[in-house]
């Protein structure tokens, strides 16, 4: 990705390279909520053999996310990130102590939704074979490119799966490790939260969703309850229903605007997305308005 700096004309910002994985690995640490949103748990997380670079947990999906930094380009993302995977999946116990001693929390085995863990790499750059090694529907894996500029600035960017349409699964049966995992870790998708919804509302959904890719960066992350549109943060969450959606809206209460009233408050009630304000609708005749609703979670999520 090229980075220009806005003058008379654009003058060309050169690329600054990382010289050592540990360059990345603290800037990341360093800024894990901010670039991911997730808590740091610990650093050089040394089991079996194994030496995770970062141990994370995400609160949202309360599951353990493992990240590993690559400057080489030399290695399989399928089978060391399955490879990490099972070996959380086979000491659970180990993984819940180093969050409770490093956090001074008590999390429980059964406070994890383990089927939610996922791992993370962080690179300069990958293959074209590695970018195609993740073209799975349901991979627990993800890719993120790290680029560094003179400017003192940094980008991270998810390397986005090409409209992946097989599952991972196609070729579990011919390795034990990503069977044994496949069977534990669960990656959802639209198709699946959409499976009971009839016709109108799955057109609903589309005819919203494609609204709100509309304003800026932001991204679809089918989460276990719900559909979640990311920009840094969740701004809205959307549960498709047989005859309608039901949708959150990441704000406190007090923080929206809601002169028609249409959002109920959900801040001392128990509910599934993020936010204090719950709305449900069957048709697209407020769809407008409660657009201008989503967009003050995004200017609020930019503050």
């Amino acid at each position: 990705m090229a980075l220009f700096k806005i003058e008379k004309s654009l003058e060309y910002i050169k690329e600054k390279p990382f010289r050592l994985e540990k360059e990345i690995q603290e800037l990341t640490e360093s800024n894990l909520k901010t670039i991911l949103g997730l808590d740091f748990v610990k650093s050089e997380f040394a089991l079996n053999n194994f030496r995770i670079d970062t141990l994370a947990f995400d609160k949202e999906a309360n599951a353990f996310v493992i990240i590993e930094y690559k400057r080489d380009k030399n290695f399989s993302v399928i089978d060391q990130g399955y490879a990490y995977l099972s070996l959380m999946l086979n000491n659970k116990a180990d993984f819940i102590l180093e969050f409770n001693e490093n956090l001074d929390k008590t999390l429980k085995r059964n406070d994890v939704d383990w089927s939610q863990s996922r791992v993370l790499f962080v690179s300069p750059a990958f293959t074209n074979y590695q970018r195609e090694a993740i073209n799975f529907k349901d991979l627990p894996i993800e890719l993120w490119e790290v680029k560094r500029f003179e400017n003192n600035t940094v980008s991270y960017e998810q390397i986005q799966k090409a409209g992946a349409q097989e599952s991972i699964k196609t070729i579990s049966k011919t390795d034990q490790t990503i069977d044994n995992v496949a069977k534990e870790i669960k990656v959802y998708s639209e198709e699946e939260h959409l499976e009971n919804a009839n016709e109108e509302i799955k057109e609903l959904y589309e005819k919203m969703k494609n609204a709100i890719l509309n304003f800026d960066n932001i991204e679809v992350k089918p989460k276990k309850k719900y559909i979640a549109f990311v920009s840094g943060r969740n701004v809205v969450d959307i549960h498709p229903q047989r005859k309608a959606l039901k949708i959150w809206i990441n704000m406190t209460i007090g923080e929206l605007d809601d002169p028609k009233g249409i959002t109920r408050d959900v801040s001392s009630t128990g509910h599934w997305g993020n936010g204090d304000y719950e709305l449900q609708i069957n048709s697209d005749e407020d769809l407008e308005y409660i657009l201008s609703l989503i967009k003050q979670s995004i200017k609020k999520n930019k503050k």
